[in-house]
């Protein structure tokens, strides 16, 4: 019987493996690197060939206020580049790809702070790492011994508060603190309790609703400075916080301006969020080992305060909280906790200019969450949200030296 006959007899089965078998194999490893790469630039939310189709001109900033409201009139026409556009490195040209170059790679400035120890009223310890204008422009710090002189300092000062578990050695936190420092501003990063290398001095911890510390290191700062303009800067976690700050207590605020950076600003929502795709997890998982590092460093308290067991096997934020943030704070369940912390319940009662900037493809604090209306509504906020960018990573530039 000859091959004709066996393949007319052949099943199609049989057929389909021969002319398989007649492509060659560079075909099959080029077709899988495709379907590899698509599958890649999906996962990771890239846009590059969106950003090469449109020359890389970038995305406007969209800008949400009350129209009515004369103060954003006025912030709005001093700054131009709210009304400027975003463009995004060409090979960052994803949320994944800008958050993970600024957590790995940084490319921070170099900052040599000055350290002060703030004791608050409880016994703990918070360290306010400071950066003068003279440090940067001089090479040298400026230190003042006359009270009166310090008394008399009219330099603006901008307070930053970092994120989850993040202090002032962070890269964002020294781009900021070295930007702001350049253009004449005196600059403090207030570094959480237990974390800058301070060990805990007490049984009270911070949270993403713990507002207490920076409303007492605000006063201080003020009591210190009294003639100088006072301004903060929350970043994440920390940008939570400080709005909670400013909607808690209205008017009676020593700032005269704040920014929130990449707010999350409803717990609840993040957190649904941060566990709904895989890549999201990635993240979750990953602040978890930052967490659970911060708690081995204060293993002595928080085995006696807090569920140990159950912090050392937490996998996700949400364990951690379950273990550790609702028993020290005290809240009866975490969705209590992520209900009673979360800044979007006090965004109507923010009544000090405040600018809140976010990209709407942060990976990790979701555009759901934005609280536009009460943005809309309130004369003393705008909204500045830009379509790209990352996770407090908003890199610019071919060579990213731009944040």
């Amino acid at each position: 019987m000859d091959s004709g006959m066996l393949a007319a007899n052949a099943s199609p089965y049989d057929r389909l493996v021969q002319a398989l078998a007649l492509i060659p194999i560079s075909y099959y490893l080029f077709a899988a690197l495709f379907i590899f790469l698509a599958f890649l630039y999906t996962f990771l939310e890239i846009h590059f060939l969106h950003d090469l189709l449109t020359l890389f001109r970038g995305y406007p900033v969209t800008l949400t206020y009350n129209s009515s409201s004369h103060l954003c009139q006025s912030l709005l026409s001093n700054c131009n580049i709210l009304r400027g556009r975003y463009s995004v490195t060409p090979w960052l040209s994803g949320p994944h790809l800008q958050t993970v170059f600024l957590s790995v790679f940084g490319r921070a400035p170099p900052v040599t702070y000055r350290r002060h120890l703030f004791l608050t009223s409880d016994g703990g310890t918070i360290a306010l790492d400071w950066l003068t204008y003279s440090d940067v422009t001089e090479g040298r710090s400026r230190v003042i011994d006359d009270s009166a002189a310090i008394k008399r300092d009219k330099t603006p000062i901008m307070i930053v508060i970092p994120g989850l578990t993040s202090d002032s050695s962070s890269a964002y936190a020294k781009h900021l603190a070295f930007n702001m420092a350049r253009n004449g501003w005196n600059v403090v990063v207030s570094n959480h309790r237990g974390l800058g290398g301070v060990s805990l001095t007490s049984d009270c911890f911070y949270n993403a609703g713990y507002t207490e510390d920076l409303r007492k290191l605000i006063d201080h700062i003020h009591c210190e400075y009294p003639e100088a303009p006072l301004f903060a800067v929350g970043a994440s976690i920390g940008a939570n916080i400080l709005v909670k700050y400013l909607g808690e207590d209205g008017t009676n605020t020593p700032l005269v301006g704040a920014a929130a950076i990449c707010s999350p600003w409803d717990l609840l929502i993040c957190d649904r969020f941060i566990n709904r795709k895989p890549v999201q997890k990635m993240y979750d998982r990953a602040l978890t080992v930052g967490l659970k590092g911060y708690a081995q460093l204060h293993q002595s308290i928080l085995s006696r305060l807090a569920d140990w067991e159950g912090i050392t096997k937490s996998r996700s934020v949400r364990d951690f909280d379950k273990h550790a943030t609702r028993i020290l704070g005290k809240f009866e369940t975490v969705d209590t906790f992520y209900r009673r912390s979360s800044s979007v319940n006090h965004v109507s009662n923010v009544s000090v200019p405040l600018l809140c900037i976010s990209a709407l493809d942060d990976p990790l604090c979701t555009r759901e969450a934005i609280p536009w209306d009460e943005c809309r509504v309130n004369e003393n906020i705008i909204l500045a949200t830009t379509p790209r960018g990352g996770h407090l990573a908003f890199y610019e530039g071919i060579t990213a030296s731009s944040l």
